[in-house]
């Protein structure tokens, strides 16, 4: 009957440094995401660079390892009914010029690259991203 998923949800250093985590967190909550599990940290570029692995070929992923690595972030493990679609869904597009009104990349992006939050793009992505962050 339901399909409950779990996701791996990063606020970014960019919204973190806005003081912008429990406005984030709140928009989950209010589209019926429960915070499963949450911690604030400082990952190292090394950290960064094994986490973005599977962009190791794209010309942004220096950028983005330094990026990921450059202040506090806030990882988090959601939980919702199909929640890795409806994460991708509440974040909006990748640059915040793209993405939908009321979406979280919309309301706090700067730019394509400080665009306040990630998550998991698939399932079995999820489950990798969460392990890396929460392994027990």
């Amino acid at each position: 009957m339901n399909n409950l998923e779990q996701t791996l949800s990063i606020i970014k250093p960019d919204a973190v440094e806005r003081n912008l985590d429990n406005e984030i967190k709140e928009m989950f909550k209010s589209n019926g995401f429960s915070i499963l599990k949450e911690k604030k940290i400082k990952i190292t570029k090394t950290e960064a660079e094994q986490f973005y692995k599977v962009h190791e070929t794209k010309p942004f992923y220096n950028d983005l390892c330094a990026y990921l690595s450059s202040g506090a972030i806030v990882v988090m493990i959601l939980e919702k009914e199909n929640g890795v679609l409806a994460n991708r869904e509440l974040m909006g597009a990748t640059n915040p010029k793209d993405a939908e009104e009321g979406t979280i990349r919309k309301k706090y992006g700067i730019s394509i690259d400080k665009n306040s939050v990630h998550g998991s793009d698939s399932i079995d992505n999820a489950k990798i991203e969460i392990d890396f962050f929460f392994k027990d």
